[in-house]
């Protein structure tokens, strides 16, 4: 059977250059946000931060937390007939559970830890979207608030504590994958 993963962690952790590991080995990648997207599409609005963000809890609220999950389900199993999976931006706790009970014990969850000082620092300095520190309180308090963001995070399988260099993250990114 072909491996299932899901890469989670805070804002800044380090979860968007753990994606990329695992493409390069060959995953196909799912992004949970792509829901959002293809619905900004079909309504043909203008894809900006307010549409995404409306039409996001718009179908948070109509069915349910565990959504984007649910709406992924068919290009997940469409990807693992040939290939491992990837997923990028599991957030809740109900987006968990969806994939728990579809997938069983055979999807792992792989939390990147960075202290909140360092992703702080990592959030001012990156390209897209940067973040004042009290931007990034307000996300990390959001996403555990509003999303339920601590669950999985608390129920993950692997821990990598990321707070050196990108070859660092990616040694111990290996060295997982050779457990799963």
């Amino acid at each position: 059977m072909n491996k299932l993963v899901a890469v989670i962690g805070m804002c800044g952790s380090g979860k968007s250059e753990a994606v990329k590991f695992f493409i390069s080995r060959g995953y196909k990648k799912v992004y949970f946000g792509d829901v959002v997207m293809r619905e900004l599409n079909k309504k043909g609005l203008e894809i900006n931060e307010t549409n995404e963000r409306n039409v996001r809890e718009e179908l948070r609220k109509k069915h349910g937390m565990g959504v984007m999950a649910e709406m992924s389900l068919p290009f997940i199993d469409e990807y693992l007939e040939t290939n491992n999976v990837v997923i990028e931006s599991l957030y809740s706790w109900e987006e968990y559970k969806v994939m728990r009970n579809k997938y069983g014990s055979g999807f792992k969850l792989i939390t990147i830890y960075t202290t909140k000082s360092l992703r702080y620092e990592r959030l001012k300095k990156r390209k897209f979207r940067p973040l004042d520190n009290e931007e990034s309180e307000m996300r990390d308090i959001h996403e555990i608030e509003k999303l339920d963001k601590g669950g999985p995070i608390a129920f993950t399988d692997y821990l990598i504590t990321n707070d050196g260099t990108l070859e660092e993250l990616n040694y111990k990114l290996s060295e997982i994958e050779k457990r799963l």
